[in-house]
């Protein structure tokens, strides 16, 4: 791990980062996660058939969306102009479940790391909105940073899950 916490005053205070005299660099992050269900909740999302509508494409949809709001969500984020944010949401029978996956892009004095999860989990929380009405036992787990790039701190590549 690095130094100490960045967003802590001296005296423990809560602040946002000056990154004003920081260079503008290429950033990218990508973050992970999952949303473990039902064999059969599964089948409905794959066949299109939830009452709600598509629960792919609007959780993508809602994934970028959240991406780019983040610094609303997540005190002391900056805000950021994104030049790239992909989701993918695979459907993965041997969980059975989705696994979600978020790459988030800027040229900018800081990173992008809160984006890509913040993209991830609501990703997952809006497939579970669209499906919470035949399956309340879904679990979201796994969310995690899996690599960033940029930045004065370096690069970043997570270890395989066991």
């Amino acid at each position: 791990m690095s130094g100490g916490l960045t967003h802590l005053s001296a005296s423990g205070e809560a602040n946002m980062v000056d990154v004003g005299d920081k260079a503008a660099t290429s950033r990218e992050a990508t973050a992970e996660g999952r949303i473990v269900m039902a064999p059969e909740t599964l089948a409905l999302i794959i066949a299109g058939d939830a009452k709600k509508g598509d629960v792919l494409g609007t959780a993508r949809i809602a994934g970028i969306m959240a991406a780019k709001r983040t610094h609303e969500l997540i005190p002391l984020c900056h805000p950021l102009a994104l030049t790239k944010v992909a989701i993918e949401l695979t459907p993965d029978d041997t969980l059975p479940g989705v696994r979600v996956t978020a790459t988030t892009r800027v040229n900018g004095p800081t990173g992008v790391e809160m984006e890509a999860l913040t993209a991830v989990s609501v990703a997952c929380l809006t497939v579970y909105d669209m499906t919470k009405a035949v399956d309340r036992a879904m679990r979201i787990e796994g969310v995690r940073l899996l690599a960033k790039s940029g930045g004065r701190s370096g690069d970043f590549c997570a270890e395989p899950e066991s």
